[in-house]
């Protein structure tokens, strides 16, 4: 094998691998290294005194992490959906799923927009090309970001977040997702 054919082969394999790889525990830091509540009460107090206004606003410390392995506690079965004359896939949460539901949370994806006019974006674990959408993931990998404000900016496709809100569980609204995210603000970190 050529030395050039190799290398490329290496970098491909490369890529493969890393893209592989959750890396979203790099998005946040383990909240058990000793200096971190320090840190992060030193930053509020600093934007407190600066911005008196923001203090008003819910603190990051009251809202708690999601992660997509805790959204992966769902199992479907095939419910016939005789309005649509066809089957769709009912979920039952497990009770990681349960636990979290009516909580303030806040979890990391990439910003999917589905329908701008309509003011529609989901927060999937994977990618837009590895996504729930285009079929390379299940509905547990994507959760609905219904926002707090509508004078939100923009979101681009791919654009890896934190958002916080409120969890909500749907069962049983086939025309929307599983996950909702009500009253979702892009999460300080």
């Amino acid at each position: 094998m050529g030395r050039r054919l190799q290398q490329t082969l290496y970098a491909v394999l490369g890529v493969g691998a890393l893209s592989a790889m959750d890396l979203s525990s790099f998005c946040h830091p383990d909240p058990a290294a000793p200096d971190m509540p320090l840190i992060a009460q030193a930053r509020a107090s600093e934007v407190s005194s600066k911005f008196p206004e923001v203090s008003a606003a819910p603190a990051a410390a009251d809202y708690r992490e999601l992660t997509w392995a805790e959204l992966a506690d769902v199992d479907f079965k095939d419910v016939y959906l005789e309005e649509l004359d066809s089957y769709y896939w009912k979920p039952v949460f497990g009770d990681q799923v349960l636990a979290a539901e009516g909580k303030d949370v806040y979890i990391t994806g990439y910003v999917i927009p589905v329908d701008l006019d309509e003011d529609f974006y989901v927060l999937s674990r994977y990618p837009f090309a590895n996504c729930f959408f285009c079929g390379g993931a299940g509905p547990e990998s994507v959760v609905d970001l219904r926002f707090k404000d509508s004078d939100h900016r923009t979101y681009q496709t791919d654009e890896r977040l934190t958002f916080h809100g409120n969890l909500r569980l749907n069962a049983d609204d086939v025309y929307q997702m599983n996950y909702i995210l009500d009253g979702a603000e892009e999460h300080p970190l």
